[in-house]
């Protein structure tokens, strides 16, 4: 009896033990896998917006295209397919994804900037991700729309005035809306997030 009382006295004392160690290592892999999907952090929005802001982000959507390529310039087709994260995009669907999210957003700043509070047509990004579009093309073509696409937003951007800024459209899947100055950093941070994921991949050759 004795024997099978200490038993029951060690299990129960035991388990909070294994409990915890349970929690602490499934804590630490969302930690990492945390720091695997923003390895620069979220976008956190000035609470002024200056100027220095602005010709920042504008710097680094002027950039992008030509940052992008010279970090790809030299990986083999089949490495295009490492991916940055477990079950994350590989490098490939990254790139296309850039081009179908810069588009979407260069279309809302041309809607903001002539009409009303526009409300923008959401799209499904991971569903997008998947097309043949996307599964059949080259990185490359992505790229070319890129670079089409960011020297012409960065003349847009670089002739906006103060007022323009202030300008705006509704996210209904957000139910807010969005000034183009907030727009931009959002647009600059999504640049640069999406490059380190592509240097997390390569830095890991696929295997984060």
């Amino acid at each position: 009896m004795g024997l099978i009382f200490f038993s029951i006295i060690f299990l129960i004392d035991d388990f909070p033990v294994k409990y915890l160690s349970l929690i602490n290592t499934l804590s630490l892999k969302n930690v990492k896998l945390e720091q695997l999907r923003y390895p620069i952090g979220k976008f956190n929005k000035p609470s002024i917006i200056t100027s220095q802001h602005l010709e920042t982000w504008i710097k680094a959507i002027a950039t992008f295209p030509v940052r992008l390529k010279k970090l790809v310039e030299d990986l083999e087709p089949a490495q295009y397919q490492w991916q940055y994260r477990p079950h994350g995009w590989t490098i490939a669907q990254v790139i296309h994804h850039c081009a179908d999210s810069h588009m979407n957003s260069f279309i809302r700043f041309k809607l903001a900037l002539t009409e009303p509070n526009p409300t923008i047509k959401p799209y499904l990004e991971a569903v997008w991700a998947e097309l043949p579009d996307v599964s059949e093309s080259e990185a490359l073509n992505s790229i070319k729309i890129l670079e089409g696409v960011h020297a012409r937003w960065t003349i847009l951007l670089q002739s906006l005035q103060s007022s323009d800024w202030k300008k705006s459209f509704i996210h209904p899947e957000h139910n807010k809306h969005f000034f183009l100055d907030e727009n931009a950093g959002i647009y600059a941070w999504h640049s640069n997030h999406h490059l380190a994921h592509i240097r997390q991949a390569i830095a890991t050759k696929g295997q984060p």
